[in-house]
C-alpha cells in the first residue's frame, strides 16, 4: 500500500499500511518539548486518527538524535505557576493525552533518546513502550527534582503498570534510567537497536489493545513507603514539598478511580508551582543550563581554595561538594571529636556516590585528599572562600566573623550559610563588610542544586 504523509509544523503524521506514525520533530530544535502549540497540534492528530477507521495503530517517536520529548515546556510552567494560569496548561495536557489512552486502537510509543517528565507521561498514554539500547536514551520523571509532581497522569498510570512501590522510587527519587534499567522496571516492554524500534513497535501493535490500563495498582506500597518518603528528592527540611505530594498522590491511586485520581494530580503541581521553593527550583535549573552552555553573564573566575568552619552535617556537606569539583578545603571545627565526625560524614557520601556510579573510585579518592582537617586556627590569605556553618546563635557567629576578618586575605569572600540571623550584623564585625555574603545551601547538599 502507498504511504501518505501530512507534515505539521511540530509533529509529521505518516500512514502506512494501516498504521499512523507521529514523529515529533520541532524545526530548529535539538529537543522536543510539549508547550501549548505543541499540544494542540498534537490534538488535531488525534482528531484524525479517531475519526480514521482503516487505521489498526498508531506509534509516536522522534526525529531527534538524543531527544525523545524533554518534557513540558519549563519557562511555560514558570510563567503560568507566577500568574495562576498553570491550570490550564496542565488540564490542556492531561486532556490529549487521556484522549491517546481512550484509542480503541493499540498505540506504541518508540523511545530513543530522552524521555522525561511529559515526554514520558506520553507514552504512559500508550499500551506499550519500547526503547532503544542507545547510551542516550534515558527514561524517567524528574518533576520532584523541580518542586512538582507528574500530573500529565504519570501518578496514576505509572503504578498501575510497575506497582506502587516502585513508582513511588522512580517518581520521588526523580532519576533518569538506562534503556536496560528502566527495562527491568517495566517502564518499557522491550529493547533493542534503533534501527529497529519502528519493527518492534509494529510487532507489538499486533498483540493489540490492552485492557488494564484503568485499574488500581495490583502492588501496595510496603510500610516503610507508605510511612515516609524517600529524602532523594528532599522533603519538608529543604522546603520542597513535592516528593511528599508525589506520594499522598500515589498512595490515593490506589484505592481511586482512574478518572478520580487524574482530577487530583493538576491539584497538587497548581499548588506547588505557587511557592516559592519550587519557582526558584525551576530558575535555578535554567542558572545550570547556562552555565553548562557558557552563556552565563561576565567571566567567570574559579575558585580554588576554600574554607568551611564548622564540620556538623552542613559544613561536612559542604565541604565534601567543593572537594568533589576540584575545590581544595580547609575544614575547621573546635573538637577533634566534631572534626573526625564530619570526615565520616564526608567518607560515607562519597562511598554512597562510588556504590550509586555517579564518581569513580579515583575521581572519590582525589576528592577525599583534597580536604585538610584542623583545630587550630590555619593560614586563610590565600583562601578565596570562606563558609561559616556553625550553630545558629548570634554571639558565637560574631566572635567568628571577627576572627575569620584578621585571618582572610584582602580579597577573599567571607560567607555565613544562616538561615534566619542577620548577615548584615554580621558583617559589621567585620573590617570588610562588603566582602561578607549570606550564602545559604540545602540539605542535603551533596543532592539539593539549590543555593
Amino acid at each position: 500500500m502507498s504511504a501518505a504523509t501530512a507534515t505539521a509544523s511540530m509533529i509529521q503524521r505518516k500512514i502506512d499500511n494501516q498504521v499512523c506514525l507521529l514523529t515529533f520533530d520541532r524545526p530548529d530544535s535539538g529537543a522536543n518539548i510539549f508547550d501549548a502549540a505543541t499540544l494542540q497540534e498534537l490534538n488535531e492528530h488525534v482528531d484524525f486518527i479517531e475519526k480514521e477507521s482503516s487505521l489498526r495503530g498508531l506509534i509516536i517517536a522522534s526525529a531527534k538524535k538524543s531527544i525523545f520529548i524533554a518534557g513540558a515546556d519549563l519557562k511555560t510552567l514558570l510563567r503560568q505557576a507566577q500568574t495562576g494560569e498553570l491550570r490550564d496548561f496542565i488540564a490542556q495536557g492531561q486532556r490529549v493525552f487521556n484522549r491517546i489512552a481512550a484509542l480503541k486502537m493499540p498505540s506504541v510509543a518508540a523511545i530513543h533518546g530522552a524521555a522525561a517528565g511529559g515526554g514520558y507521561e506520553v507514552t504512559l498514554a500508550c499500551d506499550y513502550r519500547v526503547g532503544s539500547d542507545d547510551p542516550g536514551t534515558r527514561i524517567g520523571l524528574p518533576e520532584t527534582t523541580l518542586g512538582l509532581v507528574p500530573a500529565w497522569g504519570g501518578c496514576t498510570r505509572l503504578p498501575r503498570l510497575i506497582g506502587a512501590e516502585k513508582a513511588a522510587e522512580v517518581i520521588l527519587k526523580g532519576k533518569l534510567y538506562s534503556a536496560k534499567d528502566a527495562l527491568k522496571l517495566g517502564l518499557v516492554d522491550e529493547v533493542g537497536p534503533r534501527d529497529q524500534l519502528l519493527d518492534l513497535a509494529k510487532k507489538k501493535l499486533s498483540a493489540g489493545k490492552r485492557s488494564a490500563a484503568g485499574k488500581p495498582s495490583p502492588y501496595p506500597l510496603s510500610e516503610r513507603e507508605a510511612d515516609s518518603p524517600p529524602r532523594a528528592g528532599g522533603g519538608k527540611r529543604t522546603g520542597n514539598a513535592a516528593p511528599a505530594r508525589a506520594l499522598e498522590a500515589i498512595k490515593k491511586t490506589l484505592t481511586d478511580s482512574i478518572d478520580e485520581s487524574l482530577k487530583r494530580e493538576p491539584d497538587a503541581i497548581v499548588d506547588l508551582g505557587k511557592t516559592e521553593s519550587t519557582q526558584n527550583l525551576i530558575r535555578n535549573f535554567f542558572l545550570a543550563e547556562k552555565y553548562k552552555k557558557g552563556t552565563s553573564r561576565g567571566p567567570v573566575k574559579k575558585v580554588a581554595h576554600a574554607a568551611v568552619i564548622g564540620a556538623g552535617v552542613m559544613g561536612s556537606g559542604i565541604a565534601q561538594w567543593l572537594s568533589s569539583r576540584g575545590v581544595t578545603v580547609i575544614l575547621r571545627d573546635i573538637s577533634r571529636e566534631l572534626v573526625d565526625r564530619g570526615l565520616a560524614n564526608i567518607e560515607k557520601i562519597y562511598s554512597d556516590a562510588v556504590k550509586r556510579h555517579r564518581l569513580t573510585e579515583e575521581k572519590a579518592k582525589q576528592g577525599r585528599a583534597r580536604i585538610v582537617a584542623s583545630t587550630a586556627p590555619m593560614e586563610l590569605r590565600d583562601v578565596q572562600f570562606v563558609i561559616e556553618v556553625v550553630s545558629e546563635k548570634m554571639e558565637i557567629k560574631t566572635e567568628i566573623f571577627r576572627e575569620l576578618s584578621m585571618q582572610a586575605g584582602p580579597k577573599t569572600i567571607v560567607a555565613t550559610n544562616t538561615s534566619a540571623l542577620s548577615v548584615s550584623a554580621l558583617a559589621d564585625c567585620t573590617v570588610a563588610p562588603e566582602r561578607v555574603v549570606g550564602l545559604h545551601f540545602f540539605n542535603p547538599v551533596s543532592r539539593m542544586k539549590l543555593v
